[in-house]
């Protein structure tokens, strides 16, 4: 039986991009079945914009105002369920946002 693959897509300002990807690498993001190919990724450049409310404990900007962060969106494939589990935990514990903003697809072979 082969294993599912997911895709994760994640924002991350400029400042921590390697960090961050380095994190969902040592949990096995980017890599292909076969072991041919490692930390494999796709950067986007692009602007992301918030407001952060009353509470929020920021990394960047102030509370009630529009912020808008250069960032990069990262999007790269993972072999298996427990793989995609474990890059989403390593790469909260990375980011330096409080809510990271990240989505997971399922992928299917077509």
């Amino acid at each position: 039986m082969t294993s599912r693959l997911f895709k994760l897509v994640f924002t991350v300002p400029h400042s921590s991009l390697e960090v961050c990807k380095q994190a969902v690498f040592s949990a096995g993001a980017g890599n292909f079945p076969g072991g041919k190919y490692s930390e494999v990724c796709f950067e986007t450049q692009g602007t992301g914009q918030y407001i952060p409310g009353a509470g929020a404990k920021l990394a960047i900007g102030e509370v009630g105002k529009v912020e808008k962060v250069e960032e990069t969106k990262v999007e790269v494939q993972c072999v298996g369920k427990e793989v995609v589990v474990a890059a989403v935990d390593k790469l909260k514990r990375a980011h330096p946002y409080e809510e990271v903003a990240y989505e997971v697809y399922a992928m299917e072979d077509v």
